[in-house]
């Protein structure tokens, strides 16, 4: 045990438990991962080709309570993703402290997750995509990383029907994207806030204020999901079965820089919105059901 303890610290210092290539496929598209797919369903739109000859940040919007449609379509199940964007890897950026967590920090390997800390995603953004390249000897040349922007802020507005963003004061993505030289490519899981309700919270609540001073303290927030149960619809902790559409939009390139300019930083963030704007009007009417009194809020 104090072995693996040790292997698992100094695992974090070297590579930041990052683990090379696409892992066991066993892990990532398998029959078990499928049923999980199945059960909602969870489906991937792809709107443009992505060029393997580079590397990108996926901005994925809304985190939901768990961030299901991301998680499925780039870690669980890619059997989708690698159909619809050959020769690319995805990834999904989680909270640091889970690969500092024994046992979680191996599930989540597995998955294809990679701590979200700025030197992980530095090491992967910034790899070869030369496809000669000692580090693309699987057949793969680029990396795709997930980051769900809105984090754990946007979870604790997560409610069926409603579209609330955490993004016009999260500009890191952006930074990270203009100093790696990676392209940042919007995506939107339509019907992602339907699959739980929670307990009210709204901002001047006592359950929010807790919330967030967990959050503040711990990167989680406490929230209380209200699903289905195994022989009911009406409570539980189960999700209940609904679509979920993960639509991947065009990339945005930048030009790379290691101090980015604040003035281009709000410009490519300002773009992002936009598109997220955009796409969100062009699909809901095809993926939500009250598509007329949807709208999409970004705070």
């Amino acid at each position: 045990m104090l072995v693996y303890f040790v292997y698992i610290y100094v695992d974090h210092k070297r590579n930041y438990s990052i683990l090379e290539g696409n892992g066991w496929m066993i892990n990532r598209a398998n029959r078990v991962y499928r049923n999980y797919r199945d059960y909602f369903p969870v489906e991937l739109v792809k709107t443009v080709d992505l060029p393997p000859n580079r590397n990108y940040i996926l901005a994925s919007f809304p985190h939901g309570i768990l961030g299901t449609g991301t998680c499925v379509n780039m870690g669980l199940d890619i059997s989708k993703w690698l159909e619809l964007f050959p020769q690319i890897r995805p990834k999904v950026a989680t909270l640091d402290q889970h690969f500092r967590t024994p046992l979680l920090r191996d599930i989540v390997r597995w998955w294809g997750m990679v701590s979200v800390s700025k030197e992980s995603l530095v090491r992967l953004l910034t790899k070869s995509n030369d496809p000669k390249h000692p580090d693309n000897r699987d057949g793969f040349s680029s990396n795709a990383v997930a980051i769900l922007v809105g984090g754990a802020q946007e979870a604790m507005d997560s409610h069926p029907g409603k579209y609330i963003l955490t993004l016009r004061n999260r500009k890191g993505f952006v930074k990270m994207a203009i100093r790696t030289g990676s392209s940042i490519v919007p995506t939107f899981s339509f019907g992602e806030v339907d699959i739980f309700n929670q307990v009210a919270n709204p901002p001047d609540s006592l359950l929010r204020r807790f919330q967030s001073v967990v959050k503040k303290l711990t990167g989680i927030s406490p929230l209380i999901p209200m699903g289905r149960g195994i022989f009911n619809y009406s409570f539980g902790f189960l999700p209940q079965r609904r679509r979920i559409v993960q639509v991947v939009g065009s990339p945005i390139d930048v030009v790379k820089s290691d101090q980015p300019d604040a003035a281009y930083v709000d410009k490519v963030h300002g773009q992002v919105m936009e598109d997220l704007d955009r796409m969100f009007d062009q699909y809901k009417a095809k993926y939500i059901s009250n598509a007329k009194n949807s709208k999409l809020i970004i705070q």
